[in-house]
């Protein structure tokens, strides 16, 4: 229905009726958070017919005889002849299959974005911003001249009903183009000052992500050339393949930056689809490591202002959560962009965000910026 005021829906769980209401999820954050077992049916059908759409699995798949993956939070068990929640894992004849995402084989794209980039944590990244000349760059303003070798994953192992990336979907759906571990490494030529892994999401094919960073990263130390590997994901991957990505990460001079939704359950279980906190756990190991390297930032956070649902509660949680690991972790506020199946929802209010930048300084985090401030209304 519209009103003079814009699109407003309607929540089928309180009747009640505001622009900040997604018209696909059909409920609004307070009964999502409050009356969880009244909005998920409505939770669950949106991401049903969404997915449906791609021949994906509603929700991550939990057969008792079925073939155990474990790679991500989501810890599918594949009944035979069906996919894992990510469509990259199969269940065939009783074996589990993983057609991408394998130490030799992904699905991706990859272009060259001439450095420095408008990739969320550039203001604290080397090659952006400088930091870390002239150990980790090639001059105090960082590599200008050179490109980051940016890798688009094809997979993610969450559902977002926002996602800004959707089109890496119709690669999950094709299954191409693929590439080798040793074809993609060799992109990372001596023009290349860091490569970053994006998506979709990498946690969706971890194997392939590590080796093929192995290989780049080796590659620039026998030519004795600075080559940082960088991650930008929603952190869902099993803890021992995001320790052997961190080491690389690490030593490169690179960070991962992790894009952490929302804070409580309720809402990750409405706006991604997924029912686990395993980008939580797995950021707690990130914001351990964080001070080894204080001239780069290592680990990295960002969140996406979705209005009406990641509100002042979830901001403030998860601004908390970050300044007890490490106060000095940049954190970016992300202004949402209506797209997807949020195409509806408005933009992220300049007021909002300004609010929201106070209450993580307030909770003691030091580098708070809004990454995207262009798209505030």
């Amino acid at each position: 229905m519209r009103y003079a005021n814009g699109w407003q829906a309607k929540c089928d769980v309180c009747g009640r009726e505001a622009e900040d209401i997604s018209a696909t999820l059909k409920v609004c954050a307070r009964c999502v958070r409050e009356r969880f077992e009244d909005a998920r049916p409505y939770i669950e059908a949106a991401h049903a017919s969404i997915r449906g759409r791609y021949g994906l699995p509603a929700r991550a798949p939990k057969d008792s005889k079925g073939v155990r993956c474990g790679a991500c939070g989501n810890d599918c068990h594949i009944p035979e002849g069906e996919k894992g929640f990510c469509g990259v894992v199969e269940n065939i004849g009783g074996k589990l299959v993983r057609k991408f995402g394998t130490s030799d084989r992904g699905l991706l794209t990859c272009y060259y974005d001439p450095l420095p980039t408008n990739c969320v944590p550039a203001e604290f990244c080397a090659g952006s911003s400088g930091a870390g000349y002239p150990k980790w760059c090639r001059t105090p303003r960082g590599d200008i001249g050179y490109y980051n070798l940016s890798i688009f994953m094809g997979s993610c192992t969450y559902s977002c009903l926002f996602c800004q990336n959707f089109s890496f979907r119709e690669l999950t759906v094709e299954g191409k183009p693929a590439m080798t571990a040793v074809e993609l490494a060799e992109k990372a030529n001596k023009s290349v000052g860091c490569a970053c892994y994006f998506g979709g999401d990498p946690a969706s094919q971890m194997p392939f992500v590590i080796e093929s960073a192995r290989l780049m990263h080796e590659a620039a130390k026998r030519e004795n050339r600075i080559l940082r590997v960088c991650l930008e994901t929603n952190l869902s991957m099993e803890l021992q393949s995001l320790k052997q990505f961190g080491e690389l990460s690490m030593n490169s001079g690179g960070g991962i930056k992790a894009d952490l939704k929302c804070w409580s359950s309720e809402i990750l279980c409405a706006l991604s689809g997924i029912e686990h906190r395993a980008a939580y756990d797995n950021f707690k190991w990130l914001g351990r490591r964080h001070h080894e390297r204080s001239e780069v930032p290592f680990a990295r956070a960002s969140t996406l202002l979705v209005p009406g649902y990641v509100d002042e509660g979830e901001i403030r949680a998860l601004a908390s959560f970050i300044a007890d690991l490490d106060p000095t972790i940049p954190y970016s506020l992300l202004a949402f962009h209506p797209l997807y199946y949020m195409d509806d929802m408005p933009y992220t209010k300049r007021k909002d965000a300004e609010r929201f930048v106070r209450i993580c300084e307030e909770e003691g985090l030091q580098k708070v910026r809004v990454g995207n401030s262009w798209l505030l209304c």
